[in-house]
């Protein structure tokens, strides 16, 4: 089958129209021939992850999922296009009951998303990632949001009746400034913060629901030595804080990498990257020491659910 052929990012006849500009972002809409796929690598103690769309507006420096555009142009706009999946709410609803069929007794672990954010400016117009929860409320799987958009407290009505949920916000420093340098695009500290509180106001652990929370600093970007024990203490918010370092650097597609845009705002923050490996060990040792009653996990072990 021949590969589709993306208006504006195709030498060829384009196969996929834009249907319209979004916030700079060119919107195409493609049905997906599935939704759930098998969860591997850094998330492959579930089952599933789920991405409502494929290209992310936020377009962040550093982000890994560029690697998976569709073609080297594409990954060279990451953040000025995306694909809506059309017919996501349909296929989930297949791919669920076929699931139950063969597993009648244990629900699916869902993780949305990996490589893209359910919960990106389209989202308040298409409300897909919406609907997906409302199909999933049905089915109960174990589920984990990864998200930076305090849009997500849209949905509390719904992530209310999710018997066993994770909630992670993607917070990757404390000062506006840097966050600024790597993710412009992105909602702000602030927002992200009084996002989680509020979720967590609002969607109770009890007897009835298994909910968590996790603030994941991921990739650990700087923080200003002035804002640290203030934005560290704000996180006692959570039920578990991750870290991590930057991917390693690639720059062929379809290889998951720290791009090059990232590279080179590094170096405006030549203080904390000069020696990154003991500015990550020293920020971890104060998170170990100004939070207690806090899961401080590294890396891959602190994605799951547990």
């Amino acid at each position: 089958m021949a590969k589709p052929q993306y208006e504006g990012y195709s030498a060829n006849t384009a196969t996929i129209l834009v249907s319209e500009n979004l916030a700079g972002a060119k919107i195409y809409n493609q049905n997906a021939k599935s939704l759930l796929n098998k969860a591997t690598g850094f998330i492959s103690s579930y089952d599933f992850t789920l991405n409502p769309y494929r290209g992310c507006q936020y377009g962040c420096s550093y982000c890994y999922a560029a690697a998976f555009s569709p073609n080297p142009k594409m990954r060279g706009d990451w953040g000025k296009w995306v694909i809506v999946k059309q017919n996501a709410v349909n296929i989930l609803e297949k791919e669920l009951q076929g699931w139950y069929k063969k597993n009648p007794d244990k629900p699916p672990s869902i993780y949305m998303s990996s490589v893209t954010d359910p919960y990106q400016p389209i989202e308040s117009k298409q409300l897909l990632t919406r609907s997906l929860l409302e199909v999933m409320v049905n089915y109960q799987p174990t589920l984990v949001i990864q998200t930076r958009s305090p849009m997500i407290v849209r949905d509390i009505d719904i992530l209310q009746k999710f018997s066993r949920l994770r909630i992670n916000m993607t917070i990757p420093t404390g000062s506006e400034s840097v966050r600024k340098d790597f993710e412009p695009k992105a909602p702000s500290v602030p927002a992200r913060l009084k996002a989680i509180g509020k979720l967590k106001f609002s969607i109770p652990c009890n007897e009835e629901n298994d909910v968590r929370f996790s603030i994941t600093v991921t990739p650990l970007l700087p923080t200003l030595p002035e804002h640290q024990v203030g934005f560290i203490r704000k996180l006692e918010i959570a039920d578990r804080v991750v870290i991590q370092e930057f991917h390693a650097s690639h720059t062929r597609s379809l290889v998951a990498g720290t791009r090059e845009e990232a590279q080179a705002i590094k170096e405006k923050y030549g203080w904390w990257y000069d020696n990154e490996r003991v500015s990550y060990l020293k920020f971890k040792e104060k998170l170990d020491s100004l939070l207690s009653g806090v899961e401080i996990k590294e890396g891959k072990e602190g994605f799951g659910y547990d």
